[in-house]
């Protein structure tokens, strides 16, 4: 449908001159509620190959987005670890230079991620590792690795609540040429950053199309559902259920379309109102999903219906891309630091 062509700037195929977050924002929130899949789907072309957009060479950029925007090539973010998930500083997969400046350097890998959506499916993967093992988030860089990279395994699939394609992918002396660094040596930590900045309040949106959902169905339930003599919606505890979900909503949106607009008027690095965004619709959006579950009644935990797959949907946006806690402490140190 051209939708994935949102993901890349326009000189390689894409909708927009830049990476916009309002139109990032309006597609997740559009297609989450319809199909969280669906949305899925869109966001890990996004952020799959935001490092590329905003780090990549001209010779990287113009191998790999061109078919992320025609949907010919999936992208994947590697940077997770079993030991090294809120605290990126933890990660121990290392990639050893042998002679890196000249033409025929190479990166050799070895460590495993895991948690990394499209692993398996993907056909490329922008992955963060240490080039500098004692340099803590400072000694970070960031490569692209072909999945058909010799010592590269992506088959432990790991199986989660609600379809999601996840895996753990482990390598084993994966050497990729020096072509493969992405930006600059030992700068990756701020690359993948920046990346999560800009898709940060995409996971909002993605939390507020389930809402918006939820809250539909609920109504919708509410009107047609009898009882005593009268429908749901007749009843006042029912109006002041729908009354909370609604301002749940629309606070939700409001903080989301915030951070997105300040990134793309061009405002300083918006780190803070985007974490706001991601707490704030990824809770209310829990919330609003339970409230709607409970309104339908028995109906409401019976599988196949909207409100119980919404219901399993949505419980891991509260973790990825910086669980709630973390968003926490992004807010109070930025407040801290005013």
């Amino acid at each position: 449908g051209g939708w994935l062509r949102y993901c890349v700037p326009a000189a390689h195929g894409g909708a927009m001159p830049s990476l916009d977050s309002r139109a990032l924002v309006l597609l997740r929130e559009t297609l989450a509620y319809h199909s969280p899949l669906a949305d899925f789907s869109f966001a890990m072309q996004g952020l799959g190959s935001g490092a590329i957009t905003l780090a990549g060479s001209p010779a990287q950029q113009a191998h790999y987005l061109q078919g992320v925007a025609r949907g010919e090539l999936i992208a994947a973010f590697a940077l997770s670890e079993p030991e090294a998930g809120s605290y990126v500083g933890a990660m121990q997969t290392i990639a050893a230079s042998t002679d890196s400046t000249s033409a025929t350097g190479t990166f050799c890998l070895n460590g495993n991620k895991t948690w990394i959506s499209n692993g398996g499916i993907a056909d490329f993967y922008c992955v963060f590792a240490k080039t500098n093992p004692s340099g803590g988030t400072r000694g970070i860089s960031a490569f692209i690795v072909d999945a058909n990279t010799p010592g590269l395994d992506a088959s432990r699939h790991i199986h989660v609540m609600a379809p999601h394609p996840l895996a753990t992918l482990q390598f084993t002396n994966c050497n990729v040429p020096a072509t493969a660094l992405l930006g600059e040596e030992n700068g990756g930590f701020k690359l993948a950053m920046r990346t999560l900045d800009i898709f940060r309040a995409s996971v909002a949106a993605a939390a507020l199309g389930m809402a918006r959902r939820a809250l539909a169905e609920a109504v919708h339930h509410a009107r047609q559902r009898r009882m005593f003599g009268q429908t749901l919606a007749d009843f006042q505890l029912t109006q002041a259920k729908i009354g909370e979900m609604a301002a749940l909503v629309d606070s939700a949106a409001l903080l989301t379309y915030r951070a997105a607009w300040l990134r793309d008027t061009g405002q300083a690095r918006v780190t803070a109102e985007a974490a706001m965004a991601k707490m704030t619709a990824t809770e209310n959006a829990q919330r609003v999903i339970d409230m709607a579950l409970q309104l339908h009644g028995g109906r409401g935990v019976e599988v196949g219906s909207k409100v119980e797959s919404l219901y399993r949907d949505i419980r891991s946006l509260r973790i990825y891309e910086g669980a709630t806690e973390v968003q926490q402490l992004i807010i109070g140190k930025a407040v801290l630091q005013e």
